[in-house]
């Protein structure tokens, strides 16, 4: 293969000095062109058919469209035009047409489960140069030499003796199987996302397991395909494990407390909770920490160890009901039945007060100043917060005290003055 393609380049460098060649460079242009008006009308039809509604082998036609049919169509020119000229430009162009097509498919069935990572572009575009250089130099015929090269440097780990070669192919090996692990993790993320009859919570477990378990899979099998003894990693193991159960203990333990908190679903998105000066609803649950969004907007970020190891107020855990209370204080003389009933009344009116269980109020004690009430009301939607219900029926019960001529007593002391 080397002296075939060696004897193809001499070709062409003389076909370069003939006038001839510009049947070559002619055909070569009429084929790109060609194909290149073939993946513009299937972008076209793509486009007003569907765009990403489109089956799988339809999308995938449009991604390789270009280099495909470029290919094709070389491959039909050059047979046709070896009867009266030359085809050995024709003949360097099919392996890099051919190489241009399998980089669109790979990626494209990478897009298909990851998704449009934005990480995807760039390293396909160094997977391309990557995939280019290799075909650039077995064309040239010096990858063999740089093979040998390579395989000159070697040095021993443990007892496994290595080469940059054997680390090279090891590392494109794991890389391989490293993206079929993550486009078989996100395929399926997304059953699991869509299976409806599985608790939230449990759905983000299992696709976070499974996902690190293909990538340990990967790992385990990636490597021995090269020759690579698995065992060689143990002499890494111990440092590893040392600087994990001291170095990294909160860590690991925030992981451990997210993995518990998936599993007993006690807290779920959506809850209100309460965890030691945070108070918030929930709106994400990671497997090392949880975001708490409060009534002003902030969010809170909880490591899962702080809820799992402290005690956590969850207002919504099993029924979303909570109760508010209002406190005040009316004058000694004040007809207390009356007081009271306006007091309900002001809460009754309030659509986001509930009526079952209903509303009451209630005498708490005898002050210095005054008698204090109680007004007691149950809400369905604690997470939008208390203090609108709150100051709405604190007008109310205002503006009704003030009509009725309801006292709320300023603090009173009695001064007696005894004469001599």
């Amino acid at each position: 293969m080397r002296t075939e393609f060696g004897a193809l380049l001499i070709e062409i460098w003389t076909d370069l000095h003939q006038t001839e060649v510009v049947w070559q460079i002619a055909t070569l242009l009429a084929c790109l062109g060609l194909a290149w008006f073939v993946a513009a009308t299937v972008t076209r039809r793509h486009l007003a058919s569907g765009g990403a509604a489109l089956p799988f082998h339809r999308r995938g036609m449009v991604r390789i469209a270009f280099p495909l049919s470029a290919l094709i169509l070389v491959l039909i020119a050059r047979p046709l035009l070896a009867h009266w000229h030359h085809v050995n430009l024709l003949s360097l162009a099919v392996p890099l047409l051919l190489s241009l097509a399998a980089i669109r498919l790979v990626f494209f069935i990478l897009r298909l489960g990851l998704g449009d990572a934005g990480w995807l572009a760039n390293f396909e575009r160094l997977f391309a140069l990557l995939v280019w250089s290799l075909v650039a130099l077995h064309i040239t015929g010096l990858l063999p030499e740089l093979i040998d090269l390579l395989e000159g440097v070697q040095f021993a780990v443990g007892k496994q003796n290595l080469n940059l070669w054997l680390i090279l192919q090891g590392a494109g090996v794991l890389l391989a199987t490293l993206l079929v692990a993550l486009w078989a993790g996100a395929a399926v993320e997304a059953r699991l996302m869509a299976a409806t009859g599985l608790d939230g919570n449990l759905r983000v477990l299992f696709s976070r397991l499974a996902k690190a378990l293909l990538i340990l899979i990967a790992v385990m099998v990636g490597l021995p395909l090269v020759g690579l003894d698995l065992t060689t990693l143990s002499v890494f193991g111990g440092a590893l494990g040392v600087g994990l159960g001291f170095g990294l203990q909160k860590i690991a333990a925030n992981y451990v407390s997210g993995f518990i908190i998936l599993l007993d679903r006690s807290i779920r998105i959506g809850n209100l909770i309460a965890v030691g000066n945070d108070r918030g609803q929930v709106t994400q649950i990671t497997t090392r920490f949880t975001v708490l969004k409060g009534m002003t907007g902030v969010e809170a970020i909880v490591p899962n160890e702080m809820l799992v190891s402290s005690v956590v107020q969850n207002e919504s855990f099993s029924d979303p009901r909570v109760r508010v209370s209002l406190r005040l204080q009316v004058a000694y003389g004040t007809d207390l039945d009356r007081a009271m009933t306006v007091l309900v009344s002001a809460a009754q009116v309030q659509p986001r007060v509930l009526t079952d269980p209903p509303v009451k109020a209630f005498v708490i004690d005898f002050a210095d100043s005054g008698i204090n009430l109680e007004l007691g009301f149950w809400i369905a939607d604690p997470h939008e917060g208390t203090q609108q219900v709150r100051s709405d029926i604190n007008l109310s019960i205002w503006k009704t005290f003030q009509a009725e001529g309801i006292d709320i007593p300023y603090p009173q002391r009695v001064v007696r003055t005894v004469s001599a």
